[in-house]
């Protein structure tokens, strides 16, 4: 239906959340990230994890592109003061600045394909991180560009190929405020302690609860999956941390279970990501047998 017709036209982040025909070249894309990752053989699992940011227990990408966002924003003004002052000692600065954040924006964008590499069936976060993606992309060509033409001597080319880039950088950056804020993507999505019982609460008689198999049962309110291994019992929030799924449709490998979503292994005796993309860790519960009863609670309690 045409506007004429009443209907308020898209916006354009609508369009981009709507358009279908980016899903083909998502697809291509992603095939190629999973590709490169699984080339590198034993060494994929730990970049992988280090890319997700693991180690520090949230998404690496978002500490990187704080790195070209300030870098870049500072050549801007010295270019702007440059300009009214023509001092050279701070076009030397601009020029630093807009090299930092080339080096920042290339690390920036190999930890962001990581993360969203794995999504595929969610529609909006997968097309809205395309395009956040190609938009980061032809930034860092501009400012690139604008690199090489302020070495040349071409300063007033420079600046506003540099200038450019800015604004194009800054129009990814409001994509990847909506991927945040709008799609939760790289946020925690387990429930928070509080959530979860502070008292030992009876789940499952001891007997209901098989030998590796995954056992989905509520504890206070909160989904809980139960697994017993080798004879000890093991309780996580069902919850992926990752984005959510649910790891009581997922599978026992490696000493862990696996989201079903996007493939997280996480620990199952300390809730640790063996395997990402997840950057956190998954909740534990501390388990004990009552009168034969599988009884849970949170950890941390005295």
């Amino acid at each position: 239906m045409s506007s004429s017709d009443g209907a308020r036209p898209q916006s354009p982040l609508a369009r981009i959340e709507s358009n279908s025909r980016l899903d083909p070249i998502a697809s291509t894309v992603q095939r190629a990230i999973g590709s490169a990752l699984a080339a590198l053989g034993p060494l994929g699992r730990p970049i992988g994890r280090f890319l997700a940011g693991t180690f520090q227990s949230h998404p690496l990408h978002v500490d990187l592109t704080d790195i070209p966002s300030g870098a870049w924003t500072a050549a801007v003004v010295m270019d702007a003061v440059a300009m009214a002052t023509d001092s050279h000692s701070v076009d030397a600065g601009a020029d630093a600045a807009v090299a930092i954040g080339i080096v920042g924006a290339s690390a920036a964008a190999v930890a962001g394909l990581n993360d969203w590499h794995v999504f595929k069936q969610e529609e909006r976060p997968r097309r809205v991180g395309l395009v956040h993606a190609g938009l980061n992309v032809a930034g860092l060509a501009l400012f690139g560009a604008s690199f090489v033409a302020r070495k040349r001597g071409n300063r007033a080319a420079g600046r506003l190929l540099g200038l450019s880039g800015y604004a194009v950088a800054g129009l990814a950056a409001y994509l990847g405020g909506t991927l945040v804020y709008r799609e939760r993507v790289g946020v925690d999505h387990a429930p928070l302690p509080e959530d979860l019982p502070e008292k030992w609460t009876a789940v499952l008689p001891e007997a209901e609860l098989p030998e590796g198999k995954i056992v989905r049962r509520e504890a206070g309110g909160s989904p809980i999956v139960l697994v017993k291994r080798s004879g000890r019992i093991h309780a996580l929030a069902d919850q992926c941390a990752h984005y959510g799924g649910p790891l009581s449709e997922g599978t026992l490998e490696d000493g862990g279970i696996r989201c079903p979503w996007h493939g997280t292994l996480f620990c199952l005796k300390d809730g640790a990501v063996i395997e990402g993309p997840s950057a956190f860790r998954q909740p534990v519960l501390e388990t004990r047998v009552r009168k034969n009863q599988i009884e849970v609670r949170r950890t941390g309690i005295a």
